[in-house]
């Protein structure tokens, strides 16, 4: 069974938070008008920051890794200070405070996702190195030359890369569903590649460049109707908003920490139980062993046939500490503040002249994400992200890590800026006011 996190989990680590949000969220008509930033931005030492200039610092990259709160980093600074000491293998005391941060960690992690057990929750590095795991393991085990894996024309590298070195290895052929002028993926011709020989289809639930949600729970019963199976990259979603796998209907996802508060190099897949069963290990060492012989050896119960080697265990118990924060707030609470954040974003943007964002608006999809990847007619992105850097605004510029999705454009690049729970209003429009500086000075100078 998964362990929610107790009151007093949330209590220490989370002092007043969730009942100011929700006194806050009472005083107002409107959950979208509770200012999460005012409340929340006293955790995050980094964002008070002076930056060149003497300009306040802005943060606008979230899309690519999050800030960390005071409570993460005191939840990191307890366990190397107080517990540290390998898990599961020692009968010291250290030892076994580690082991029980660790995995109520994991349990965090189902309860965060909607997992029936903890034993569905395997720790890996990030999001890619959970694909990847799913690739070698029930890829390699599961395609045969001919069969299909379906996905799309806006993945990230890590949902593209593992798939065509295992196509390499298997001679499984990979299938990319397209996208419809807005931005948005291309249901039509998703179903028209959806077939017989699709044997897995993984897509992102949110596009870190176009912004879009992908309708999973609605793909899902298509998927499963094939006889296929669906991965999914949360990566971009469980920051924003609520995310459920079995409301979804997936039978793979993975989830990064550091996009969620957390501390980097640490994520998770989670799987329905009965695949990961049927799983070989993904890499082999101790930890991940039952038995070892000089020429056989048999393997851990789940989750731990996939955790080969001392694993992360701060980072994981760090990983744990994001998620009580986010869930003292409340997933529904952020995601209606950052969906004002987006309109406002979106507003200011659209009236730059020669300026365009992929994706859809706010109006075509209101839950989209809370982030406008861009160009500027005549500029290069580049450029624009390093004079607004010089004013103290932190954006991204470059491929974003989607170079298929940019061909598709025509596009060597965008400028994206990426909003969070802290972001404030008045961020976003000292942005866009740098933003049309920036774009005056460099048309009148290029």
């Amino acid at each position: 069974m998964t362990i929610a996190p107790t009151a007093t989990d949330v209590a220490a680590i989370t002092p007043d938070l969730a009942e100011a949000a929700a006194t806050a969220e009472m005083a107002s008509s409107d959950a979208s008008e509770v200012d999460l930033a005012a409340l929340t931005r006293p955790d995050f030492p980094l964002l008070s920051q002076i930056a060149c200039l003497g300009q306040p610092l802005i943060y606008l990259d979230y899309a690519a890794t999050s800030q960390k709160p005071r409570q993460v980093l005191e939840a990191l600074q307890h366990y190397y200070g107080h517990d540290n000491a390998n898990v599961h293998r020692g009968a010291h005391q250290l030892s076994a405070r580690a082991t029980e941060g660790f995995e109520h960690a994991r349990d965090k992690v189902a309860t965060f996702v909607g997992a029936s057990s903890a034993r569905e929750i395997v720790y890996t590095r990030n999001a890619s190195e959970a694909i990847n795991l799913v690739a070698r393991t029930w890829g390699e085990t599961n395609l045969r030359p001919g069969d299909e894996v379906l996905l799309t024309v806006m993945e990230h590298h890590s949902n593209l890369v593992p798939w065509q070195l295992l196509a390499a290895r298997t001679g499984c052929v990979l299938r990319h569903a397209g996208l419809t002028d807005s931005g948005e993926l291309d249901l039509e011709d998703f179903r028209s590649k959806l077939s017989e020989r699709t044997r897995l289809v993984s897509l992102v639930h949110v596009s870190n460049t176009l912004g879009c949600l992908n309708p999973i729970a609605e793909l899902a019963p298509l998927v499963h109707g094939a006889g296929a199976l669906l991965l999914v990259d949360a990566c971009q979603s469980l920051p924003h908003q609520r995310v459920n796998v079995a409301e979804l209907g997936c039978d793979f996802l993975v989830g990064s920490s550091h996009k969620f508060c957390g501390p980097t190099g640490m994520g998770f897949l989670w799987a329905r139980e009965a695949l990961l069963e049927a799983m070989p290990p993904f890499l082999g060492g101790g930890e991940m062993i039952q038995d070892v012989g000089l020429d056989t050896s048999t393997w851990a119960d789940l989750p731990h046939t996939f955790e080969a080697g001392t694993p992360a265990i701060g980072e994981a118990i760090g990983m744990g500490a994001a998620i009580d924060y986010l869930q003292a707030i409340g997933m529904e609470r952020i995601h209606a503040w950052e969906q004002r954040l987006t309109r406002q974003l979106f507003a200011r943007l659209q009236a730059i002249e020669g300026l365009t964002i992929l994706g859809p608006t706010p109006e075509q999809q209101p839950d989209r994400a809370a982030l406008a990847a861009f160009h500027v007619e005549g500029l290069h992105a580049n450029d624009l992200a390093a004079l607004l850097d010089s004013a103290g605004i932190c954006i991204r510029s470059g491929h974003h890590c989607t170079q298929p999705l940019h061909r598709h454009y025509g596009l060597s690049g965008t400028a994206r800026a990426s909003l969070g729970f802290t972001t404030t209003p008045a961020e976003i429009d000292r942005f866009a006011e740098e933003l049309q500086s920036t774009i005056g000075f460099l048309r009148e100078h290029g």
